[in-house]
């Protein structure tokens, strides 16, 4: 594993998951979030907000470097379509289990959905393994 470029890409997903993050969960799901107050803190608790993202975008570059070795955008794209597929089946029981409307579940699987198959697409760009011809040098 390149290291360098397995920060370099994590960084990157980081970032783009954390202001995708800002702007879908936060922005645009804001109104959807305020029909049901009791379920949400008033403020977020950024430290712990922080380090979720790390924690997403550490262990989501490394499923992409590690499961999809041949790189490329499209295909660690694709990984992440599923696992933003995957974070269906926790929303699916939080709304079995929790009063959240449809609207809040709809806006958090195809959010994660867009989220992780952008954020692979990144990855898949930033960590390119090295061409044959040129680890030989």
């Amino acid at each position: 594993m390149n290291w360098n470029k397995f920060f370099t890409a994590f960084i990157g997903a980081f970032i783009f998951l954390f202001v995708f993050g800002f702007l879908w969960y936060g922005t645009l799901m804001r109104g959807a979030h305020e029909e049901v107050p009791a379920l949400f803190r008033t403020k977020p608790d950024f430290p712990w907000l922080i380090l979720g993202h790390i924690v997403m975008a550490f262990f989501f570059t490394m499923l992409c470097i590690r499961f999809v070795p041949a790189g490329g955008v499209f295909a660690t794209a694709t990984l992440g379509i599923l696992v933003g597929l995957v974070y269906a089946g926790p929303h699916l029981i939080s709304f079995a289990v929790e009063p959240l409307t449809t609207k809040i579940l709809g806006g958090w699987i195809v959010g994660a959905v867009i989220q992780f198959a952008i954020a692979g697409g990144i990855v898949g760009a930033i960590y390119k393994p090295s061409s044959p011809a040129s680890s030989r040098h």
